[in-house]
């Protein structure tokens, strides 16, 4: 059977933590897209880890660990993500690279960097990672699939042709150094090196997995709203961040995806510029980013303090509904044990109009929240792992959420911790 985790809103909704959880039970777990522009927190028995690259179930000795071909492999950063890992007493995990990913370039970085630079004040707010640049060489069909690592001469042949337009951006738009080719092919050829004892055909061996009922995660990164084209465009990522996308990405059926795990905060953040209704600032900002996660609220890759807002319903439903929600993982909602009350965003305001659907980034700019508040429980609930064990104003503020989003909440998470869950 194959399940996907995936994000309902702009990321950061605690994916990591369910699919480390789900992973006991699994045999085989698939990053389909994203790069290392974004991080999964890990909080288990090993410590606390944060992951760009590896799924997040590299932490049980029986899972193996896939890169599929959606992903934008960093080849340096997956190695020292997983030297990491094994530094710090995890074991070596079982790794298979599809012949089909490809390289994020060193330049895809230093163009990452160097457009964000020219746009100033109009940037994207980039992790500068190279993602943009890498999906944008990709769909112009002059990226570097793995399995090109391995020939020399074709390499240096194609390099030469790509760096003829790249050199043309970096003289005259960006005024910044040439780029030769001697240096990059043997960077490229000793990424070869560095992958060739994991890449395979990913998609046959999926296949075969699939035809043997194996049970299969698919790891997403990031949210529906930061998806190209259903997200708040166009400061959004650079591939597809829907469930949908899982069978492109691993290379399997889409009819196989049985289950959808939609991931949905019990308040809201986001990392980066772009249209966030619900947000709040100052001191109730600075207080909820102090209480939340595990440690704070910054961003796991760029260490950058998270923007924070309440529940936003209007953009948690169109998040659910676009990624074919069967189940819904509500995270971190024991951060909100201090509050005498708690705001929800119901309904926006759009030119004196109120709308429960969620509109695109021309309207969107103009909307304005419209809130219910509902009573806190004032009361820490880690530790608690039955539902009619929470406090009553807690199961009101989950069945209130989960009768405005339409899907059903079945897993409660009360704690960094894999053992920090309720089942409903």
């Amino acid at each position: 059977m194959v399940k996907a985790i995936v994000g309902a809103n702009w990321g950061d909704e605690g994916k990591g933590k369910i699919t480390d959880m789900l992973a006991r039970e699994a045999d085989i777990i698939i990053r389909f897209q994203g790069g290392a522009n974004a991080g999964h927190t890990i909080v288990n028995n090993y410590g606390k880890f944060a992951l760009h690259t590896l799924p997040s179930g590299v932490f049980y000795d029986h899972t193996t660990s896939i890169i599929g071909n959606g992903v934008a492999l960093n080849v340096p950063l997956f190695f020292r993500e997983y030297q990491e890992l094994v530094s710090r007493g995890v074991h070596s995990p079982k790794i298979m690279i599809s012949d089909r990913a490809q390289v994020v370039m060193p330049y895809h970085i230093l163009f990452d960097q160097y457009e964000e630079e020219r746009l100033g004040g109009h940037s994207f707010g980039s992790t500068k990672s190279g993602i943009a640049p890498f999906y944008s060489d990709k769909y112009a069909k002059i990226g570097f699939q793995v399995s090109e690592l391995f020939d020399r001469d074709s390499l240096r042949e194609k390099l030469d042709r790509v760096l003829v337009t790249k050199n043309i951006l970096l003289e005259h738009l960006y005024h910044k150094p040439l780029l030769q080719t001697e240096p990059l092919l043997e960077e490229l050829l000793e990424y070869g090196r560095m992958v060739s004892p994991y890449v395979c055909d990913v998609a046959s061996y999926l296949d075969q997995a699939i035809k043997e009922g194996k049970n299969i995660l698919l790891e997403g990164q990031l949210g529906t709203l930061k998806d190209p084209d259903h997200g708040i465009y166009p400061m959004v990522t650079s591939s597809s961040t829907l469930a949908g996308f899982g069978s492109i990405g691993a290379g399997i059926p889409p009819y196989e995806i049985r289950q959808v795990i939609a991931v949905c905060k019990a308040y809201s953040s986001a990392v980066g510029a772009g249209v966030f209704v619900s947000e709040i600032f100052g001191a109730k900002a600075d207080e909820l980013r102090r209480r939340g996660g595990d440690g704070g609220e910054y961003g796991a890759t760029t260490g950058r303090p998270r923007r924070m807002g309440w529940f936003d319903c209007v953009a948690s439903r169109y998040g659910c509904r676009l990624q074919g929600a069967t189940d819904v993982a509500f995270t971190v909602l024991d951060v909100l044990g201090y509050l005498d009350e708690i705001p929800v965003c119901v309904a926006y305001e759009i030119d004196g109009k109120e709308t429960t659907q969620f509109p695109p980034t021309a309207a969107l700019e103009k909307a304005k929240p419209v809130w219910e508040t509902l009573p806190g429980w004032k009361t820490d609930i880690r530790g608690i792992r039955s539902y009619d064990r929470l406090p009553e104003n807690c199961r009101r503020y989950i069945e209130f959420i989960e009768e405005k989003l339409g899907y059903p909440i079945t897993m409660v998470s009360n704690g960094p911790g894999r053992e920090d869950i309720i089942y409903r």
